[in-house]
């Protein structure tokens, strides 16, 4: 593939992110400074060259952690509140350059311009809630069996945390990790996914100009470029107590094999396979609403996407015909033209995973109702662009125990009761999102009760994704456990320190041990 020359729009985006090209096309805030390899960006949009981004060499990677090292002993010391006004300040900065930082997001990954938006969107809604946070990184005080002693918990920040994303959301989980470390004390080094560094030069630029207009150090907020190898750097530093690492689950089961073995700390956000239960009772008109969007949006690369429907055999064919009828309207094109549902692919690499899983669908005995297949043609440029399909499977194919990143949809029939289905969505080594559609109270309650879905993420009556920032987000068994965003997911980025005060003149023993000198 011939690579071409980056437009005027996107060059102008990339400008008013503070993201300037110099001669040779590499972007600002790598040349003066890493001496690692070239990491060119291509959008999978037209197959055009965005700009050069310099990876991270070992010496780089050090004096990013020592300068990180010694902005926490500042950052540390500062009021919790007044971390949350920064935090403030770099949310109100993302509201003033949402459109252009959605529109780098859509043209560098490939998602919709709208999807784009709503990440940054995301942005900005976890910097409020963390700005409320800081006020509240609350312990417990509880009674003493010694008379005249007080006993109370407190969080203190770990230090210096490293975030590993992926491109998926190349820019929405990293604030949600970084928002909430921040307000606790933290200071974050960020390895973006090497398919998308310019989205993670542009927050960078971003935040660090908040952290200079307030006279703080620019290792709060530390960005390092490269592939799996600067991870490596990051999964074995016992400087950094904290990893919290996005993507597959085999990239998962290294950084974690790494972080155990020098007893550091894991946030692991891996695969999911999630399904959708349609049982007899559901609306078959939200159901077919919120199965579309949960597996063509963002050309079901979503972590969260909706890969199995598991259908009850009475209502089957009915919800089959009306996604077909329904995947006939869908429109794929320019993520950045909003007339269009469906972008492409992040790479030929993902491109040729979609192909096999299809291929392989159909050699374990599946049909596909909505084929697939490569788009060509001047509106295709890329190669990345896929139609969306959809295939009739068994629970037991191998192909539907695993995660393809490509909008692949499989339709699962079962019959019985609402276990039986229960069942068929548990049985699969993710546990990331679920969802099931029914208007029936008993069904629904089943599903949420303790016997019920196995999945991190429980929803009657909506689809598997677009999880909101209230809520901890996160996964059960091979999705890693971990939980970011809402509720009190800030704890994983502090220490725990029980404090036990003796304000007597006497030194009583637990347990009524007696040890008298």
């Amino acid at each position: 593939m011939q690579v071409q020359t980056i437009n005027v729009e996107i060059k102008k985006t990339l400008e008013i992110l503070g993201v300037n090209l110099i001669n040779d096309g590499t972007s600002t805030g790598s040349e003066n400074f890493s001496n690692g390899e070239i990491i060119e960006s291509i959008s999978p949009v037209d197959g055009h060259l965005i700009a050069k981004v310099k990876s991270t060499s070992a010496a780089d990677y050090e004096q990013v952690i020592t300068t990180a090292t010694e902005a926490f002993k500042i950052w540390r010391t500062v009021p919790a509140p007044k971390r949350g006004d920064i935090v403030r300040q770099f949310g109100n900065k993302l509201r003033q350059r949402k459109e252009a930082l959605g529109k780098l997001v859509s043209y560098e990954m490939g998602k919709s311009y709208q999807e784009g938006l709503g990440e940054v969107q995301e942005m900005i809604d976890i910097c409020d809630f963390a700005v409320g946070l800081s006020r509240q990184l609350h312990g417990l005080t509880m009674h003493s069996e010694r008379p005249g002693h007080r006993m109370y918990e407190q969080y203190h920040p770990l230090g210096v945390v490293g975030v590993i994303s992926a491109f998926n959301f190349p820019v929405a989980v990293w604030a949600w990790n970084v928002a909430l470390a921040w307000v606790c004390g933290d200071v974050c080094v960020w390895k973006p996914s090497e398919k998308v560094p310019l989205c993670g030069v542009a927050c960078q630029k971003i935040a660090a100009e908040v952290f200079a207009e307030n006279n703080l150090p620019e290792g709060i907020s530390s960005l390092i470029n490269g592939d799996y190898k600067v991870g490596e750097f990051m999964s074995k530093d016992s400087r950094i107590p904290l990893i919290s690492a996005t993507g597959s689950i085999r990239m998962g089961k290294i950084v974690a094999k790494e972080v155990a073995g020098r007893l550091g700390k894991s946030l692991l956000e891996l695969g999911g396979n999630n399904a959708i239960i349609v049982t007899p009772d559901a609306d078959i008109k939200m159901t077919v609403v919120g199965a579309v969007f949960g597996a063509v949006g963002t050309a079901g690369q979503r972590c969260t996407s909706t890969r199995r429907l598991i259908i009850h055999e009475s209502i089957y064919e009915k919800v089959k015909q009306a996604l077909v009828d329904a995947y006939g309207q869908l429109r794929i094109g320019n993520p950045l033209d909003e007339n269009n549902h469906v972008g492409p692919l992040i790479d030929k690499e993902a491109v040729n995973m979609y192909k096999a899983a299809l291929n392989k669908v159909v050699e374990e005995g599946g049909s596909i109702i909505v084929q697939g297949g490569v788009l060509s043609g001047n509106d295709y440029q890329s190669g990345c662009y896929v139609k969306p399909a959809i295939a009739e499977a068994k629970p037991d194919f191998e192909i539907v125990q695993h995660e393809t990143f490509a909008p692949i949809l499989y339709l699962l029939k079962y019959s019985g009761d609402v276990e039986n289905a229960i069942a068929i969505q548990n049985n699969v080594v993710q546990g990331l999102s679920s969802a099931i559609m029914t208007n029936n109270l008993r069904e629904a309650e089943r599903f949420l009760s303790v016997a019920g879905s196995d999945c991190g993420i429980a929803n009657v009556n909506i689809g598997t994704s677009g999880a909101e920032i209230g809520g901890a987000f996160g996964g059960e068994k091979e999705t890693g456990g971990g939980r970011e965003s809402g509720s009190d997911a800030w704890k994983v980025y502090m220490r725990r320190q029980t404090n036990t005060i003796n304000y007597t003149t006497e030194l009583p023993l637990a347990q009524g041990i007696k040890f008298d000198l």
